[in-house]
């Protein structure tokens, strides 16, 4: 958000064919709930091409970008890295300290598909479970930047909008951003 250290998300191992869906819907869940950046390991471009297409009708500002190697990414990572698993820490043990750390230094947010290496639990500051319980690794993110920010993407302002959503009790409304 602005005026903070940076908030990143990394997608780890993308399979072209099953994981399309999941990687943009990481990348547009990154975007909607505060996070500045979203990398995507792999073939991930139909995923970053549907992210920039959002973020290009809807406001930013927002970057995805496809990168081929997550390793180098995590050792270079001058920040706190954010492992997010079911084996990790209980969220509502560590978000006091993760937004105390985010206050002072970037966030690296790590979100796996396939099994994650065990290189990325050893390399985290972090380990962190959404529950301990499989689930979604979508809504895994979606609660972990919740917490990290408070609530306080939920009022973010967009720039750069073609469009808006008007929030309403029924029916859909989608109008210029100027109205």
């Amino acid at each position: 958000m602005q005026d903070e250290p940076e908030v990143v998300v990394l997608r780890l191992g993308h399979r072209p064919g099953r994981d399309d869906r999941m990687t943009t819907h990481i990348g547009l869940t990154a975007r909607a709930l505060g996070a500045d950046r979203a990398l995507f390991v792999g073939d991930a471009s139909q995923s970053r091409e549907t992210v920039d297409d959002i973020t290009a009708r809807f406001g930013g500002p927002f970057e995805a970008e496809v990168i081929e190697s997550y390793r180098p990414v995590i050792r270079e990572w001058d920040g706190v890295v954010v492992h997010l698993t079911m084996y990790g820490e209980r969220v509502q043990d560590v978000e006091a300290d993760l937004r105390e750390a985010h206050a002072e230094k970037p966030v690296l947010v790590v979100v796996g598909a396939e099994k994650v290496p065990f290189d990325v639990y050893e390399e985290a500051d972090y380990n962190v479970g959404v529950t301990n319980q499989p689930h979604s690794e979508v809504a895994a993110l979606a609660v972990f930047l919740d917490r990290l920010f408070d609530g306080r993407q939920l009022d973010r302002e967009w720039d750069g909008a073609d469009r808006r959503v008007v929030p309403m009790e029924t029916g859909k409304r989608v109008v210029d951003p100027d109205e």
